[in-house]
């Protein structure tokens, strides 16, 4: 008989009985998608693996710890056949096929009546990819095209080429440390659908060159301020722009909430009425030590961390930071902002009690091509400063997970 390509059809299983039988790798695999979609789930299976039983524990899906009987596929509308039980296996799949259950069989898919695509996911669409016949059944192909559709829509490289979604609005976008592939996912669609981009300086410079020719970028660095602040100017292109119908995304490096204004922003847009969506960003605090080979906790040195704006100096009535509480503390110390007064903060840290020996580390442009690490104590850190021509960005670690790893001076390829 010749062979024919499969059918592609969803199955709406809201409610419905679905038999998995079999609880081992299989089962963990397929049944979070089952749950999702609202399916009335009955596991059969003598045993499962840990993730499976807590599904059951939580009351997701019910569990008979049994091997399979005849008669368990009489009420079901799709069956997932799993079992190490080659037997048991095709016994149940001449069950399915007598009550006209569509059937799944992980052993054996010539013997099946469905198959599993493979299938991901991207605001709001479900991707899922069938080979055409079972001879030509290879999952790591269906996999790899899965995965190249669903980042190419999660990305905005792939778009249909008489529709571009749009969200009306702004965008408050956590571009991340500086590394361009470390912008969120969620990011990056954003960025593909605007039509405006205000982006600051420490942002992720090279997304800002795959942005389509019709994108217009501005740098808030740039933008006119007359008679307003800096942030007020900011605020009011947002607005209006935002105004105007167009889609705007406000691209900060980091994340837009830790030292990076976001809220006043948000606070401007409320007022004016207009949506605004916030998407976190990689904080530098973290992600920059992390690629320099600093942990900033680890077990046995450092159970806790604590991240301080340093552009005001200790001695600055405007500072909100209470040195002499952080000098007591254990852990370790992240300080961003603070390359020029970092003289200064090692000095009040040592007048308050830390130990001038403390390692401290400075990480300039972490993540890039440029990064570099600079390692000094609390006791040098200011002639080191000088000495290696440190400049901003640069993310300060002080403490003793500074000495904990393997030294990195460059981000992995």
């Amino acid at each position: 008989m010749a062979e024919h390509p499969a059918y592609p059809v969803g199955l709406r299983l809201t409610g419905r009985r679905v038999v998995v039988l079999g609880g081992g790798q299989v089962a963990q695999r397929r049944l979070p998608a089952l749950i999702a979609a609202g399916a009335d789930v009955l596991l059969v299976s003598p045993e499962a693996t840990p993730s499976v039983e807590a599904m059951a524990d939580a009351g997701e899906i019910a569990w008979q710890k049994r091997p399979y009987a005849t008669g368990d596929l009489a009420d079901a509308w799709y069956a997932l056949i799993a079992t190490s039980d080659p037997e048991a296996n095709t016994a149940a799949s001449a069950e399915a096929e007598r009550h006209r259950v569509w059937c799944v069989r992980s052993d054996d898919a010539d013997a099946a009546t469905a198959w599993t695509p493979a299938t991901g996911h991207s605001e709001g669409v479900t991707v899922a990819v069938l080979t055409t016949n079972a001879k030509g059944r290879d999952p790591r192909h269906t996999a790899a095209i899965r995965d190249a559709v669903v980042e190419g829509l999660r990305d905005g490289t792939l778009v249909a080429p008489h529709y571009r979604s749009r969200t009306p609005g702004v965008a408050l976008v956590g571009g991340g440390p500086g590394d361009p592939d470390l912008i969120t996912v969620r990011g990056r669609r954003l960025l593909a659908e605007a039509d405006v981009v205000i982006a600051d300086r420490l942002g992720p410079r090279d997304l800002l060159a795959e942005l389509p020719p019709h994108v217009e970028v501005i740098d808030a660095a740039k933008i006119p301020y007359g008679r307003f602040m800096a942030q007020e100017a900011i605020n009011n292109a947002l607005i209006e722009h935002a105004k105007q119908g167009k889609s705007v995304v406000r691209l900060k490096g980091g994340d837009p909430y830790v030292f990076g204004r976001g809220m006043e922003e948000l606070h401007a847009l409320a007022e004016a009425g207009i949506a605004c969506t916030v998407v976190p960003g990689i904080s530098s605090s973290i992600s920059v030590p992390g690629a320099a080979g600093i942990p900033v906790t680890h077990r046995g040195v450092a159970h806790e961390f604590t991240v301080v704006s340093g552009h005001v100096a200790p001695d600055d009535e405007r500072s909100l930071v209470d040195w002499a509480a952080l000098a007591r503390l254990t852990g370790t110390l992240v300080i961003l902002m603070g390359v020029d007064k970092i003289g200064k903060i090692a000095e009040t840290l040592v007048a308050h009690g830390k130990s001038p020996d403390t390692p401290v580390a400075l990480v300039q442009e972490g993540t890039t091509a440029a990064q570099r690490r600079v390692d000094a104590t609390l006791a040098t850190v200011a002639d080191v400063v000088v000495a290696e021509e440190v400049k901003p960005p640069a993310v300060i670690v002080i403490g003793e997970v500074v000495a904990v790893g393997p030294r990195v001076s460059e981000p992995s390829a």
